[in-house]
């Protein structure tokens, strides 16, 4: 049963009434401070922990739970209002995974069902660099790349191209030991230092999800 941490103001609660978190096969633990929250992830274990962006002192609080080795894997999602803050950023460059912006839409149950997977990371380097097509602000740029390691949900790359949060990589990369290729897109959520950023994917093609699993599986590890 997944297990989710919501530091929230208490009002968001009805609002996420539609989404698939409110189903009786997810456990749910509210918090009203970081503090509470912070009890709530020792105790639980959760796999997803949302956070609200306008709370004081989050991005350290995120910083925190990344730098230790207990919950460091957690996902972490910022639920955000309709127009962009600047705290979303800096919860983003902190660790979060990703922003659910408000009001829920069909896209949040898709999202949510991925970040309550706790994604297996294997640090794996691939024996060669790959090429992806990068959306930036400046134009689309070809970017040679090499990955750091995989997930279900999204992937490390290590580039000297310059990206940023935000970004759209189009990819397409074969899998080490066989022949399935993985392709599709996903988005820079995270500057991870050392010309390396966090990469989630939102834009697998056909069973590029099933591929990965699989092949995580064959290195060992627990979906």
């Amino acid at each position: 049963m997944p297990t989710v941490v919501l530091c929230l103001p208490p009002d968001l609660e009805g609002v996420l009434s539609s989404t698939s978190l409110i189903r009786d096969d997810v456990a749910r633990h509210p918090a009203r401070t970081l503090e509470e929250a912070k009890n709530l992830v020792a105790e639980t274990r959760p796999q997803l922990l949302l956070l609200w962006h306008e709370l004081p002192g989050a991005a350290a609080f995120v910083q925190a739970l990344r730098r230790d080795a207990v919950t460091r894997r957690l996902s972490i999602a910022v639920v955000a209002g309709e127009d962009f803050d600047p705290a979303e950023m800096e919860l983003l460059e902190a660790g979060a995974n990703a922003t659910l912006r408000l009001p829920p839409s069909p896209e949040w149950d898709d999202r949510l069902s991925r970040l309550m997977i706790v994604p297996m990371r294997k640090d794996v380097r691939f024996p060669a660099h790959f090429e992806m097509l990068a959306r930036t602000g400046i134009g689309v740029e070809q970017v040679s790349v090499m990955m750091v390691n995989l997930s279900v949900n999204g992937m490390r790359i290590e580039s000297r191209f310059s990206l940023a949060i935000g970004d759209d990589l189009d990819f397409r990369f074969l899998l080490p030991g066989g022949d399935a290729v993985v392709a599709g897109t996903g988005r820079v959520v995270r500057d991870a230092g050392r010309h390396q950023y966090g990469v989630e994917f939102y834009g697998l093609e056909g069973d590029g999800a099933g591929e990965i699993h699989a092949y995580l599986e064959r290195l060992g590890g627990t979906p």
